[in-house]
């Protein structure tokens, strides 16, 4: 399986590809290094995330996570999440059908996080979890990030 890495603020990061589509965002820097073009156009999409120019989640690349059908489900919702914007578990739950838990573990088997925007989910009374490394200090980056984001990007609008 095709892999490339990424150095960034959050620490490094590995994208793999699968038939033509991207399957896994890791965290840390893979062994092999394998500059296929979806792969370099996925980092550098990235990259311009960091440096602030877009939205990682509203990038048009093929994402093919494997899951559920229930996870899928969830996984479209966060997609749904804008930029800037938070949702609960609960939230999730009744647009989803489910309940918060449930949403919960779908979230936590996220295997495309950023560019499938867990983050974005909190809980009813705090930040909730994260489960990439950091912890929550990653996610508290990651939705700062965002705020300042809203702040720079043309026709965003925070909240929705």
């Amino acid at each position: 399986m095709p892999q490339l890495s990424l150095h960034t603020p959050i620490g490094d990061l590995t994208l793999s590809e699968e038939d033509g589509a991207l399957v896994a965002l890791d965290w840390g820097f893979g062994r092999d290094q394998t500059p296929t073009p979806l792969l370099v156009e996925a980092c550098a999409r990235l990259q311009d995330y960091f440096d602030g120019l877009c939205d990682a989640a509203a990038v048009d690349l093929p994402l093919a996570p494997s899951g559920t059908a229930f996870q899928r489900r969830v996984w479209d919702a966060l997609r749904r999440i804008p930029l800037g914007a938070t949702r609960t578990y609960g939230e999730l739950a009744r647009e989803t059908r489910s309940a918060a838990r449930a949403v919960g573990r779908a979230n936590g088997a996220n295997p495309l996080p950023i560019l499938i925007p867990c983050h974005r989910v909190v809980a009813a009374g705090g930040l909730g979890g994260y489960s990439a490394p950091g912890g929550l200090e990653t996610k508290t980056w990651l939705l700062a990030h965002e705020r300042r984001l809203m702040e720079t990007l043309p026709g965003n609008n925070a909240g929705q």
